[in-house]
């Protein structure tokens, strides 16, 4: 599978509560702002994987961990590293972190779909070539 692919995320004060801590549900979307890089480094646009291979990814199923809070101006490092590929899915462990220390950890299993019945599809054989080792 592919290596560990990292993207730095700043917390704002947007993103959190009235203490200043990241509420909750914004760690879910650092994720996603990741995995949308992620397949970006890899070549794949998102917008392309729609129009030419008619197929979107959504996500199926998430096992979050929330073990220490992220604050405001912090500055985090977002991991998405592949578990598993299936016939039409592609399992993640996504991390929040902020220095050395695990803020966050998710399994994530995502489901590529096509974009007319969102029924699942199988992986176009270009992503797969892509995240082999």
């Amino acid at each position: 599978m592919t290596k560990e692919f990292i993207f730095p995320v700043r917390v704002y004060y947007e993103d959190t509560d009235a203490a200043g801590v990241v509420y909750y549900a914004n760690y879910l979307k650092f994720m996603e702002r990741t995995r949308t890089e992620w397949l970006r480094q890899l070549g794949f646009e998102q917008t392309d994987l729609r129009q030419k291979h008619q197929i979107i990814f959504v996500v199926k199923h998430v096992n979050i961990d929330y073990r220490r809070p992220a604050k405001f101006n912090d500055m985090l490092q977002i991991t998405t590293q592949v578990l598993k590929l299936g016939k039409a899915s592609i399992t993640v462990l996504q991390k929040v972190k902020r220095t050395d220390n695990d803020l966050c950890t998710a399994i994530i299993k995502l489901g590529c779909v096509h974009i007319d019945n969102f029924r699942p599809h199988p992986l176009p054989f270009v992503i797969l070539e892509a995240l082999q080792i």
